[in-house]
């Protein structure tokens, strides 16, 4: 097979998957390491692939802004299906702290059914109405974002800073194994970061939709003392990558 047959293939497997894995396409391809190396230097030198370790990813889009009402009515599947493996998270007696979003109330949702002692600490109105009426929730108030339903500014902030946190679970726009983890809203992102630091463990969960893409503001690199919690469409491949960099994920069951 000529180089560039096998670049095409590559670039099809990437359309396809969102990522290849070295090892694999060794196999695939009955060809020498340096062989795969050099095809993939080649294609991130023609801008159609982003070379890491053990592999390669496809190029980083930037994930769409929404609104929240457009995010709840897309309250698909994969944000149901990563909440009840995020669920799986939270013990009996946890104190946790819980973004605001979407995914957020989907993860409230799902917290419901699975446990009955908690103080919950969050700055989501949505989050709050879901879980109040069963567990202990502290709702950091301050300046109201009326389009997120969720609190934020210095008084949201003082508060949080004074609170210690067993677990954080933080629902951000993209997450990209190269480039981070990622956000939109200036004010939210603060409220975000406050949660991440005042936590033992940062939980991230992100849709199979949020995964290799970008947004404006960074929250953090991916680092791999946080725990990332995924749908079951996050391709193998995609996974493998990620686990080959020490990043630990967590799918949801499969929904077939």
């Amino acid at each position: 097979m000529f180089a560039q047959e096998r670049q095409d293939r590559i670039c099809e497997m990437l359309k396809n998957n969102g990522a290849v894995v070295t090892s694999d396409l060794v196999e695939i391809f009955g060809v020498s390491i340096e062989t795969i190396r050099r095809d993939l230097l080649s294609l991130q030198q023609s801008g159609l692939l982003l070379k890491v370790h053990g592999g390669a990813v496809a190029k980083n889009d930037i994930k769409p802004f929404s609104n929240l009402n457009e995010r709840m009515e897309q309250f698909d599947k994969g944000k149901k299906n990563l909440s009840e493996r995020a669920a799986e998270l939270a013990a009996e007696g946890d104190i946790i702290g819980i973004d605001s979003g979407s995914t957020a109330a989907a993860f409230a949702q799902a917290l419901q059914t699975k446990l009955t002692d908690l103080t919950v600490v969050t700055h989501s109105l949505d989050v709050f109405n879901i879980l109040s009426q069963k567990f202990q929730v502290i709702l950091c108030g301050g300046h109201y974002m009326r389009g997120e339903n969720a609190f934020y500014g210095p008084l949201t902030l003082n508060m949080i800073g004074q609170l210690h946190i067993k677990k954080s679970f933080i629902c951000p726009t993209a997450v990209s194994l190269e480039y981070g983890i990622f956000d939109y809203q200036n004010e939210l992102y603060q409220v975000q970061r406050a949660l991440m630091k005042a936590a033992e463990k940062t939980v991230i969960l992100a849709d199979s939709s949020k995964f290799e893409k970008t947004a404006l503001l960074k929250l953090d690199d991916m680092k791999n003392e946080y725990v990332y919690v995924t749908d079951y469409g996050l391709s193998p491949e995609l996974r493998k990558l990620y686990e080959a960099n020490n990043i630990e994920i967590y799918t949801g069951a499969d929904g077939n």
